[in-house]
């Protein structure tokens, strides 16, 4: 702080005042905060030693990408009260869904929506605990248009559903680092074959699954060490499907009527 100028320094303390706000405003929108003018903040960046405020942003967001928002350690002897180890997880959960659909880019959400709209044949798939996501995503989607599967990724029956996928086939992977043997498989034939894949995964498979996948929709899973939250997966696989709703428009919304209507008349039955 004390290399820089008088206006330069306002700007630092203003900050560090406030944590992150370097993610959310712009070089100018600092300025304004801090009462210096726009030159003053180019000026402050290179002295830090970056080129520009972008290369700032984007190592912010970087770092916060690499660390878990809250830590949590509790010695086996110590008691925790009910009402704090709630909170803890309701701070926690509330992280998770806000910065993975800080980070989420409509345009990547609207290309994914797009692939299943067009697609012949959609899939799901997911392992281990993954598994029951996918289950719901094949029952959430198979209300809003036909011809919706579930990989099942048991020994033998995988190999029978993907003789079936074709090209243009929309597959949807749900998945967490390490990455099953399995999901591996499918990433690998579905691109053989041509199949658009959109994978919903965590940050730390990215690098993997870009490989395979046309569409990736990361999200945030931090889960106190423990097994990790599948809340954002959840929050992701919902807001796909609203996408995918507002791409069909009435041909969805008159499936979900005829399904109603199906359902209303099978419950009537005797």
């Amino acid at each position: 702080m004390s290399r820089l100028t008088a206006s330069e320094q306002k700007l630092g303390q203003e900050i560090l005042k406030r944590q992150g706000v370097v993610e959310t405003h712009s070089a100018t929108e600092l300025a304004r905060m801090a009462g210096v003018s726009k030159a003053t903040a180019a000026r402050f960046f290179r002295s830090l030693g970056y080129a520009d405020f972008e290369e700032v942003k984007a190592q912010a967001r970087e770092e916060r990408n690499r660390t878990q928002p809250y830590s949590y350690s509790v010695a086996a002897s110590e008691k925790v009260v009910l009402g704090r180890a709630i909170g803890d997880h309701l701070a926690l959960e509330i992280s998770n869904l806000t910065r993975t659909f800080e980070e989420m880019r409509s345009d990547r959400l609207t290309a994914a929506a797009e692939l299943i709209a067009n697609a012949p044949r959609l899939w799901f798939c997911g392992a281990g605990a993954e598994d029951s996501l996918a289950r719901h995503g094949q029952h959430q989607f198979s209300r809003l248009r036909p011809n919706v599967s579930l990989l099942n990724l048991s020994d033998g029956a995988l190999s029978v559903d993907l003789a079936m996928m074709g090209p243009r086939d929309a597959v949807v992977v749900l998945t967490l680092e390490p990455l099953a043997r399995t999901v591996r498989s499918v990433l690998s034939y579905a691109k053989t074959t041509r199949a658009n894949v959109i994978t919903v995964t965590d940050h730390g498979s990215l690098a993997t699954v870009q490989r395979f996948s046309s569409v990736v929709l990361p999200c945030h899973v931090a889960g106190f060490g423990l097994a990790p939250s599948h809340t954002g997966l959840f929050s992701a696989l919902r807001l796909l499907a609203v996408a995918f709703l507002a791409r069909a428009g009435d041909t969805a919304l008159q499936r979900t009527d005829i399904i109603a209507s199906i359902q209303e008349e099978l419950d009537d039955t005797p």
